[in-house]
């Protein structure tokens, strides 16, 4: 099985952002959305869903940001 950084998306309430994506981005987008279904037993998601948890996991896991966030004092936004 492969292991993907994102796990089962949260079912929240849809929120919409319009931005431009190459088409290449939004080919690979496809199909991490439906490698993300398979592995969870559903169907594939929007790939348009996968664009927030995916910058959320980024940043979460990009310790340059979190280094230069507390050398200037920048608190965690409350979720």
């Amino acid at each position: 099985m492969t292991k993907l950084k994102l796990g089962p998306l949260a079912d929240d309430k849809p929120v919409k952002v319009t931005l431009d994506l190459p088409a290449v981005l939004h080919r690979d987008l496809a199909a991490y959305a439906e490698i993300l279904g398979r592995e969870n037993n559903h169907p594939p998601t929007d790939p348009a869903r996968l664009i927030v948890p995916m910058l959320q996991r980024f940043i979460e896991t990009d310790r340059g940001f979190a280094r230069a966030r507390r050398a200037m004092a920048i608190p965690k936004p409350q979720e």
